[in-house]
């Protein structure tokens, strides 16, 4: 493929314009990060978004797959001195892997089959005129020149040319094609039980007897039905309409049923397709399927990945962490407005010690002394009794406290990760594991990106069948996304931790490591040139990296923006005419923009981000969002009724509905037909993670600690 063609091909799949791709291709093979190249490259993709940027190097990277493919195959056929002009025209044709790998199916080395023992025995001529069919002669009469010591009778010699043409029938690849394609379009998937009774606590009693179209099997089933299948609950099945494909074959074989012969192929093709070909389609069939499930909960793990990672933090409070538990006691820890910690301690107001009193004694002592504003309360074991507990601690507090006292609760998924992990053991040391946990639900509330960037985006826990998708593909999305999030918020290089510098494009765990260390060392970075004295980070890193620094309070104002310093110069002639940034006429330059680029030489695009960042100077895309939902007050079931409106916090969004936190133990469901009075296809288009929406209550299933919620005319 030369590169005009590749260019087409990326620029027809990702529905973009040849030029875009063409510029987005060079900007990679260059070496540059996708939110570099999204932020500061705009004029050479024609503007490409992230999400478009990440799908044309995911094209690229299949098709120059596809094109080394080829020439392994090549490579291979020739080897065994088998490539023929129109074999290589073929392949040179072939668009996808799945088609390469069609065509060399038949000449692929392979383990030992009936067919190979048949050739080995020499019966390659028998099964030839079996597919020739001549209208004379009888297949006994064929045979009998085959016989010998490993072929001894007609039948055996028979039965090994049927197997040859089997095989040649199921390794044909048109009929292949027509067999996938029937199967997609016809297909059915079915589920049952492996046997009565194996599934004890119903948790699949949705698929005890499942039936449904390939084409229409929804994603979340395909996972369930998959997780149900490797649990040895369900039997899990794809069959396509053989009929129609059997037919199909015998028409591409040319199958003559006037022929003496016509028995002997018409055996072949329903054994090569029973044996060989049905079995084989059902596999790519449930892989293809289960491949387009991953991408779908994958899409969806990272749109809720996203949203969670972009909630607003809690600034300049102190917050006390809670890592709740029963026998082990409730793990405290007290963080200053920046994160620092301040204070460690447990408390036992739970079974079996059931000390509440001396806990509410000490945690109202605790808050005084060190003025806590906020409490944060992780949500697993014992979460709902400790929700009790700070509830009423406060509502014990004086009426005059200066700073009101409030709780949230915080999604606690991957803190136990966190707390035996080297950075926390880097961090605190001489912490024990529990505590840290405690540390790190604090923290979650003061900068939930901050610290979610401490661990890997799977323990995050972001919505259901995480771990049955494909983990290097989930993997790789989920680190694309924390890449994304934190370059767009930005990273104040004197205050953040290795871990998030490490997520700055440009940076590696490696030179972020020597970031800190710098800056331990030398003090605060007064300007983002400064970086360049970092061990490790040469002139390429530090122009990925540089835009996405921030130094607030240092000697140029503008390190404090998103403005990369490559382009300091436009803004220096920008404002010669004025006194300070501060008195730049933006609103005007913006209606000029387009003079004003021609004029300084630089892009509209770019011009149009300098004014912007100019307007909003260390601006944070967090803080334009809903701040966070602090109670003074807890529910619990039974304080629920059917038609009650409430507060609450979407906690995860799934393709069926949105899971909904309330206040009480089990988060509601808002399911997919409830959340607007319009038909909605997809939830993560009304909702996403860590939105604050009015719900009113549906249906309360205690025996089962469901709640059915809606959207619908909620607020009203």
């Amino acid at each position: 493929m030369t590169n005009e063609q590749l260019i087409r091909a990326i620029a027809a799949a990702t529905q973009t314009r040849p030029e875009q791709v063409e510029g987005t291709v060079q900007l990679l093979d260059e070496g540059n990060t996708i939110p570099f190249i999204a932020r500061y490259r705009k004029e050479r993709t024609g503007g490409l978004d992230e999400e478009q940027l990440r799908a044309v190097a995911e094209r690229l990277a299949y098709l120059r797959g596809l094109d080394e493919r080829k020439q392994a195959v090549l490579a291979s056929l020739a080897e065994q001195e088998k490539l023929t002009p129109a074999l290589e025209a073929a392949i040179a044709a072939a668009d996808t892997l799945q088609a390469v790998e069609d065509i060399y199916l038949p000449y692929r080395p392979k383990r030992r089959t009936r067919a190979t023992v048949a050739r080995e025995l020499g019966l390659e001529p028998l099964a030839q005129t079996i597919l020739a069919q001549p209208t004379s002669g009888r297949p006994e009469t064929a045979a009998q020149p085959f016989l010998s010591a490993d072929v001894p009778d007609v039948e055996a010699a028979l039965a090994g040319a049927r197997d040859i043409v089997a095989e040649q029938m199921a390794e044909t690849a048109a009929i292949r094609q027509f067999a996938r394609e029937r199967f997609y379009e016809k297909g059915d998937v079915a589920a049952r039980l492996v046997k009565e009774g194996a599934d004890e606590q119903a948790k699949y009693e949705l698929y005890h007897n499942f039936a449904a179209t390939v084409r229409r099997v929804q994603p979340h089933q395909v996972l369930a039905l998959n997780r149900g299948e490797n649990e040895k609950i369900l039997r899990v099945g794809v069959a396509g309409p053989e009929a129609e494909i059997r037919q199909h074959a015998a028409r591409f074989l040319k199958l003559n049923p006037h022929s003496p012969f016509a028995g002997q192929m018409e055996a072949a093709l329903e054994d090569g397709y029973n044996r060989l070909l049905a079995p084989a389609i059902e596999r790519e069939s449930r892989k293809a399927l289960t491949e387009a499930a991953d991408t779908h909960a994958i899409g969806a793990f990272q749109k809720n990945l996203r949203a969670l990672l972009l909630q607003p933090p809690l600034r300049g409070r102190v917050v006390m962490g809670i890592d709740p538990a029963y026998r082990t006691g409730c793990k405290i820890a007290i963080c200053d407005a920046t994160g620092k910690l301040l204070h460690t301690t447990n408390v036992y107001p739970h079974p079996p010690q059931n000390r509440r009193a001396e806990a509410l004694a000490e945690l109202t002592k605790l808050v005084e002394r060190y003025d806590v504003q906020a409490i944060a309360i992780g949500n697993g074991t014992a979460s709902r009794e400790t929700e009790q507990l700070v509830a009423d601690l406060v509502k014990a507090q004086p009426a005059a406290r200066p700073s009101p006292l409030a709780y949230a609760m915080v999604n606690e998924a991957g803190a136990s990760v966190y707390s035996a992990s080297p950075l926390a053991r880097q961090e605190f040391p001489d912490l024990d594991v529990s505590i840290r946990g405690a540390v790190s639900i604090a923290r979650r509330l003061q900068d939930p990106l901050a610290e979610l960037v401490k661990i890997d985006p799977q323990s995050i826990g972001v919505g259901l069948y995480q771990h049955d998708v494909d983990q290097k593909k989930l993997a790789g999305a989920l680190d694309g996304v924390v890449e994304s999030v934190v370059n767009s918020v930005g990273v104040n290089v004197n205050t953040a931790s290795p871990a998030l510098l490490a997520q700055v494009a440009g940076l590696t765990s490696r030179t972020a490591q020597n970031v800190v260390a710098h800056r331990d060392e030398n003090g605060p970075f007064r300007s983002r040139a400064q970086i360049l004295k970092v061990k490790g980070v040469g002139p390429k890193a530090y122009e990925q990296a540089a835009g996405f620094l921030r130094i607030p309070g240092g000697d140029n104002p503008l390190d404090n923006t998103a403005i990369h310093p490559e382009s300091y110069p436009v803004v220096e002639r920008l404002a010669a005419p004025f006194d300070s940034l501060a008195a730049l006429p933006l609103d005007k330059m913006r209606q000029e923009s387009r003079h004003l680029s021609q004029m300084l030489g630089v892009g509209e695009p770019t011009l149009t981000d300098i004014l912007d960042a100019l307007a909003k100077p260390g601006r944070d895309p967090r803080d334009d969002l809903p701040p966070v939902q602090l109670r003074a007050d807890v529910l619990s079931m039974d304080d629920l009724a059917e038609g009650m409106v409430l507060t609450g916090t979407v906690r995860n969004v799934v393709a069926f509905g949105a899971f909904v936190d309330i206040g009480v133990k089990q988060d509601g469901l808002v399911h997919i037909s409830a959340l607007a009075d319009r038909y909605v296809s997809d939830p993560h288009a009304v909702v996403r993670v860590g939105d604050v929406v009015t719900v009113r209550v549906l249906s309360i299933d205690a025996a089962r600690g469901r709640i059915g919620l809606s959207m619908k005319d909620a607020a009203g």
